[in-house]
């Protein structure tokens, strides 16, 4: 397989408006929510307080841990925003969520209002469905995809 055949098959993309709201929503709440991992923005704890927080719960080391889990974040949220490289984006958010759900909030039920997994769980069927149908129509990967096709 040859580079335009591995950028064909991984830009290509449903020709729908559907994906959109998808990509523009998750991509606004992954991007912040990374942010605030990152540089403490948004009343986050930023590298060192995430970093001890996920040390604390057994992922180490913290920093590192948190440092990959807010770059995911901030720029997959970016990513998603303008629909670049969406599915692998998506796959990596996906992975992202999985952990979250099951390392922080699945002792915790399904509900917020408790800490629960509904939200992760949310964000990850949009990220499955992301990877599923590609950035949609509006997005880089569709010119992308048109460019080389």
């Amino acid at each position: 397989m040859n580079i335009k055949q591995i950028t064909n098959y991984i830009t290509k993309t449903e020709q729908s408006l559907s994906a959109l709201p998808l990509r523009l929503i998750a991509g606004l709440l992954f991007a912040a929510h990374g942010a605030q991992k990152l540089f403490a923005w948004f009343g986050g704890y930023g590298l060192e307080g995430t970093g001890q927080w996920m040390e604390s719960i057994g992922l180490a080391p913290g920093y590192v841990m948190a440092l990959m889990a807010g770059s995911a974040e901030f720029f997959g949220g970016l990513f998603l925003i303008i629909g670049f490289l969406t599915r692998p984006t998506s796959f990596a958010l996906a992975i992202t969520m999985i952990v979250a759900i099951f390392t922080v909030h699945l002792d915790n039920g399904l509900f917020m209002s408790n800490n629960g997994y509904e939200f992760g769980l949310s964000l990850l069927a949009i990220m499955v469905a992301l990877f599923i149908q590609g950035g949609g129509k509006h997005s880089i990967d569709e010119k992308v995809y048109r460019s080389l096709s």
